[in-house]
């Protein structure tokens, strides 16, 4: 099945949550202040969630499907360290703590205080229509980056970071399905026609 995409929009702006037990409860987890971002991506993978769960919880699996240059360092089962290489060869570090966890369903984690990129977010894992596999709920909220880093970010949008984390949803659900992901620089896994809609709306504007 291809990507579901939903809306981009700033946050509220509303406290971050502490960790509550419930499915849904992640959705709550913000960044504080009125200057956060959330995007929402979902892609629909044929396997089990058990199975997508387990690839998620061991986080350093994600370096695997991350695109751009990422070092992701396990330190304890809640903790991890991350250094992601941004343009320019200039490194944005922070650690990020597991603060939800609901096996085979739901895992939900936030940035530690000194984050360079101070961010939040929930992966769901939902039975998809027609057994058809999967349905795998990326939420992600962050908080675009000042000082030193600022520049470098100064024109990511919020349609830019859902392009980001889309692509990201894309080479997971490839690596998951064929044990491989696409080598094409550009190329896309079950891209929605709007999102190619959009991309050549923007290149002849």
């Amino acid at each position: 099945m291809g990507m579901t995409t939903t809306s981009t929009h700033p946050l509220s702006g509303a406290p971050a949550a502490e960790t509550e037990v419930g499915h849904r409860a992640a959705s709550r987890i913000t960044i504080s202040g009125n200057r956060g971002v959330k995007v929402v991506r979902a892609v629909t993978v044929r396997q089990s969630a058990a199975e997508l769960y387990a690839f998620w919880k061991n986080v350093s699996n994600l370096a695997l499907v991350i695109r751009h240059p990422v070092t992701i360092t396990r330190e304890d089962d809640l903790t991890s360290r991350w250094s992601v290489t941004t343009p320019g060869n200039h490194q944005a570090e922070w650690r990020a703590q597991i603060i939800n966890d609901h096996p085979n369903q739901m895992l939900a984690w936030r940035t530690l205080e000194g984050a360079d990129i101070a961010n939040a977010g929930t992966v769901r894992f939902e039975k998809a229509p027609g057994d058809e596999g999967t349905e795998v709920i990326l939420t992600v909220e962050y908080d675009p980056p000042g000082g030193k880093l600022g520049a470098l970010f100064a024109k990511i949008t919020g349609k830019e970071a859902g392009q980001q984390i889309g692509d990201t949803l894309r080479r997971f659900k490839a690596l998951i399905e064929t044990g491989e992901i696409p080598t094409i620089e550009g190329q896309s896994v079950g891209e929605p026609q709007q999102s190619k809609r959009e991309k050549k709306e923007d290149e002849t504007s």
